[in-house]
């Protein structure tokens, strides 16, 4: 038949009895006749719970050397999860075995807690599938070139199980979640939101870029460089569903833009509320000042998102943008003394009350005034917009966080997302 990756997330894997469930559903894709790898995250909460034991030891842990530890401890909890799946696959009759990423292995660089995966040596795995043994391989973690164990972020299991399925030429990687698929927006928001039976590859990576959970960006943009389908369904589901409804189940990601899609103006709401904005008011305005103040951030390996630079005025400028709320004590420090002393008499303003809203749609390349809607219908709820940034397919805005919920209500039903698709 077929080889398939199988993802199963840490809600999946929350207890001896969801382990059970997970093995009995790869167990029947098994039997179907299918070669099975599986990539498991760690249990739910056993992450968090690692690394606030480290935490108890030492509050500062940004050191090279003790971020190295902390890969060794975070990387045990998908070990623990692995194991445990190998061994409740064998209770099913099923042969099995468990690897970490270094016994693959899942080569990284050496950025430790944010490593990114360089190669795969699929010669182990490729030898334990030709004798009808499922494998099963840990999410989040590799091993750089000194042997050093490596994690990949939050949201890694996701980039692993896609970057094992592009090695091994999969045929699908099944991305298994607490949610039966992709939707127009957050459920829990609005309660009307509607599953997407497909969604094009570009509009899955810009609402993951975005703030969508579903998927984490990584393994979207593996996905896109090595052209691995995807499907993200429900571990939830009875795990003895009939295995040609399933595998036809929750949303596929496909790289085939069809005319059916061109109808959807927009796709997708996606916020986020991890942001914060940090302001340099009244900087020179001359050559290389975006540079003089962003250099020094990305040489910290701190992410920027939303960068906005206004006219001059008087020979100075403002200078705004966005980064993850939890590198926003990091990064005012970084400028307060790498930066702002070579400024003269600018200011260093911040704000960690802000999200970030956006539509996405690929319709939006052959529609005009979807972006003026967006502006229109916030304005008649009184939302401010304090920063927008676009792409071909995308229009976000940064807005004060306590307006989110308003904003994608109000975005979802303007786009009459709630309505079915066209036939």
């Amino acid at each position: 038949m077929a080889l398939i990756v199988h993802k199963y997330g840490g809600t999946s894997m929350g207890s001896p009895e969801r382990i059970r469930n997970v093995a009995k559903r790869v167990a029947k894709w098994a039997r179907a006749g299918h070669q099975m790898v599986v990539v498991p995250s760690a249990m739910s909460g056993e992450t968090n719970r690692l690394l606030g034991l480290a935490k108890e030891l030492s509050p500062e842990l940004s050191t090279p050397d003790l971020l190295r530890e902390l890969d060794a401890i975070a990387a045990t909890g998908e070990q623990v999860s692995s194991g445990l799946l190998a061994i409740a696959l064998q209770a099913e009759g099923m042969a099995s075995v468990s690897y970490a990423g270094w016994q693959v292995a899942i080569a990284t660089d050496s950025a430790h807690t944010k490593a990114r995966i360089q190669s795969i040596d699929d010669v182990r795995v490729r030898a334990d599938l030709a004798v009808g043994k499922v494998v099963v391989i840990t999410g989040f973690q590799g091993v750089d070139e000194n042997g050093n164990i490596t994690t990949l972020g939050r949201g890694g299991s996701d980039t692993s199980a896609v970057a094992v399925a592009a090695a091994l030429k999969a045929h699908e990687c099944l991305i298994y979640t607490d949610v039966d698929g992709v939707y127009t927006t957050d459920p829990r928001i609005v309660p009307e939101a509607r599953r997407l039976s497909t969604i094009s590859f570009e509009e899955m990576l810009e609402l993951a870029s975005l703030g969508a959970k579903v998927l984490q960006i990584r393994s979207v943009e593996f996905a896109g460089k090595y052209r691995v389908p995807l499907r993200v369904l429900s571990s939830f589901t009875p795990w003895d569903i009939n295995i040609v409804e399933e595998a036809t189940s929750g949303t596929l990601i496909t790289f085939e833009e069809d005319e059916k899609m061109e109808q959807a103006v927009v796709s997708g709401i996606a916020f986020n509320r991890d942001e914060a904005k940090i302001s340099l008011l009244g900087v020179p305005d001359k050559p290389g000042i975006a540079f003089q103040i962003l250099g020094p951030v990305a040489d910290a390996n701190i992410d920027v998102d939303v960068i906005i630079q206004n006219v001059s005025h008087g020979g100075k400028t403002d200078f705004s943008f966005t980064v993850h709320r939890n590198d926003y004590a990091r990064t005012v420090a970084l400028l307060k003394a790498q930066v702002m002393p070579k400024t003269g008499d600018a200011q260093l303003t911040g704000d960690t009350k802000i999200c970030k809203v956006s539509i996405v749609g690929i319709g939006m390349r052959s529609h005009v005034g979807v972006a003026s809607r967006m502006f229109s219908t916030l304005s008649d709820e009184g939302i401010n917009i304090q920063m927008i940034t676009t792409s071909e397919i995308k229009t976000s805005v940064v807005i004060d966080e306590k307006y989110m919920e308003l904003a994608v209500r109000a975005l979802h039903k303007a786009f009459d997302l709630e309505q079915p698709a066209a036939a």
